[in-house]
């Protein structure tokens, strides 16, 4: 089982260093034992999975899209027509294209809560060498 030091946890969750330390602390994020102190990927995909859900969704809506990232608005380009947002969730950065009436209809502004909802054929994955 692949294993990840404390910042390494903190990056991939969107958190501090400091937060997964209170988190072990506390029991909520489980460590392998070993020193330094690492943390099993299961685990730490759990407290990722537990993290989603508890962020919910600004709106109560029902839906056949899965990938949901509730985030904030942190920049807006309208050009014409066409408006490019972006939305920071935790550490994923997603990038929407869409009408500018549909910008203004939704009332987007910079650090506005907001969903990405994602639904696509094809989802491509990676892993690091090992």
């Amino acid at each position: 089982m692949r294993t990840y030091r404390v910042s390494e946890a903190a990056r991939l969750l969107g958190v501090s260093d400091d937060t997964v330390r209170r988190w072990i602390d506390n029991g909520v994020l489980a460590t392998t034992g070993d020193a330094p102190t690492a943390i099993a990927g299961d685990a730490l995909a759990r407290r990722a999975v537990e993290i989603a859900q508890a962020g919910g969704d600004p709106r109560d809506v029902l839906s056949s899209a899965r990938n949901r990232f509730v985030g904030l608005v942190t920049r807006i380009q309208v050009d014409g027509v066409m408006a490019q947002v972006d939305i920071q969730s935790g550490p994923h950065r997603v990038v929407s294209l869409m009408s500018a009436e549909a910008v203004h209809e939704l009332g987007l502004e910079v650090g506005a809560l907001a969903t990405a909802v994602v639904k696509a054929t094809t989802v491509i994955v990676e892993t690091p060498r090992s």
